[in-house]
This record gives structure tokens, C-alpha cells and sequence, in this order.
């Protein structure tokens, strides 16, 4: 069993390909590549945690939000975004939440919709996942934007945030280098 994490998958949100500038012809085709990307890495048997902005739509577009769930591989937690109306809400998922505290692997998660400025754990190493803000990467050391828009619409595990932490670092130290600054 693994934890993956995702934010923004808008489902049903023909504008959102314009307003991310997302690499899609179509919402068909944003809706297909979601889907695929998902079912290529969640297993039946991990935790999806999608921190919000799961679909867009009217309440009467339920059997569309469900079949896109149900698209879906894994155990579904949803916390709550801006655009998770009543009808999204009620999907089956696994939990439904505004906010979590989970642990993965030992490492202390603050789950939110939202970027924080602070979190329960914030100065004790704990990391919070957010969503909401499709263009920024990432907020601050401890603070990541695990949106698809960030991640080739892909959901991510802990081991990918270390992975792209590590090789930024390592990028500023050489642009620092680079600039002399590191020599200060």
C-alpha cells in the first residue's frame, strides 16, 4: 500500500486547459490523459489523497463526477477545495475532510486545499501538501503544491517531492556558485 498525493484535477473544466495552459486539444482528451496518467500509478490497494478541485460542474452533473471516481484506482480521500460542491462531496471517498494530519513513512503530513503560511508541526520537519495556486512550485521548503499543473498531471509520492527538492537545491547551489554569492 502506498500514499499518493494530487490537487486540481478539475474535472469537467473545459477553461482550466486555457487558464493552466495545459497541453490538452480538448476536455476529452484532459479528462482520458488524467485518467490513464492515474490508472499507469495509483494501485487498487494505495491511499489517493487529491486535495481538492476534483471536478467542476453543476450539481446535476453527479453521474459524470462518479464516473470519473470510479476511473479512478485506489482509496479516494478528498479534501475539500474551492470547487468541491455538495455533489462531489458525496462521492463514496474513502474520507472527506477540509484538512488532515497523516503520516506517511514517518514523515508528519499537513494536507489542505489551501497554502499555509504555518502548520500544526510546520517548525518539527512536519511538510504540508497543498493545491489551489496551479503556478507556483513550490511555496516554501516545507510547503509543496502537489497539483497536477506541477506534476505532468500526474498524482506523487513523498519520494518524488524529495527527488525534485534535492535536484533544485542542488541547482541553486551551482547558480550560486555560478553568481559568487556561495562564496560570500
Amino acid at each position: 500500500m502506498a500514499n499518493w498525493y494530487t490537487a486540481d484535477l478539475h474535472f469537467g473544466h473545459e477553461r482550466i486547459i486555457t487558464f493552466c495552459n495545459r497541453p490538452h486539444g480538448s476536455l476529452a482528451e484532459m479528462n482520458a490523459a488524467l485518467i490513464a496518467n492515474f490508472q499507469a500509478c495509483v494501485g487498487q490497494e494505495d491511499d489517493l489523497w487529491i486535495l481538492g478541485d476534483f471536478a467542476f460542474g453543476r450539481a446535476d452533473d453527479y453521474a459524470r463526477f462518479e464516473s470519473w471516481f470510479h476511473s479512478l484506482p485506489g482509496r479516494k480521500h478528498l479534501i475539500i477545495g474551492n470547487h468541491d460542491d455538495e455533489a462531489v462531496v458525496s462521492l463514496p471517498w474513502a474520507s472527506v475532510e477540509y484538512m488532515a494530519e497523516i503520516c506517511d513513512g514517518g514523515q508528519a503530513l499537513v494536507l489542505c486545499h489551501y497554502p499555509m503560511l504555518t502548520w500544526n508541526g510546520a517548525r518539527g520537519g512536519a511538510l504540508q501538501l497543498f493545491g489551489h495556486v496551479h503556478d507556483q512550485w513550490p511555496g516554501s521548503r516545507n510547503s509543496i503544491n502537489v497539483g497536477v499543473d506541477q506534476w505532468d498531471f500526474r498524482p506523487v509520492q513523498l519520494a518524488d517531492i524529495r527527488r525534485r527538492a534535492a535536484r533544485l537545491e542542488v541547482n541553486k547551489h551551482w547558480s550560486d556558485v555560478e553568481s559568487g554569492s556561495a562564496l560570500d
